[in-house]
């Protein structure tokens, strides 16, 4: 987990450790560890830490520059009108499939990859 990420989480909301520590029902020394990098949280208060901030567990991770992966969404008319009612789970499969592949297309920005 990135140390620092924690702090800054925590700095950006003017809490102190023991706040936080409080919140997530765990000593301030646990807590002062995973922000030091002392200690790793387990994956239960890696949730918990995540769903306190208000970001993914993959962003915590340094996986992701993403805070939270519903920012990272266009919502579109298209994509609120996605009804999969009555669907077997097979063709929902299909879909969400199918949207993987075209994502492969293109680059983070939205640019095409070329070669594919």
């Amino acid at each position: 987990m990135e140390e620092k990420l924690l702090r800054k989480l925590r700095k950006s909301k003017k809490l102190t450790q023991a706040d936080v520590a409080s919140a997530l029902e765990i000593g301030r020394s646990t807590y002062t560890k995973y922000e030091s990098g002392k200690s790793k949280p387990v994956s239960e208060m890696l949730i918990k830490i995540a769903d306190y901030f208000g970001v993914s567990v993959d962003y915590l991770l340094g996986r992701t520059d993403i805070r939270n992966y519903q920012e990272s969404k266009i919502k579109t008319k298209a994509y609120h009108n996605l009804d999969v009612t009555g669907l077997p789970d097979e063709a929902v499969k299909q879909v969400e499939d199918y949207i993987e592949l075209i994502k492969l297309k293109y680059k983070p920005d939205g640019s095409y990859k070329k070669g594919l």
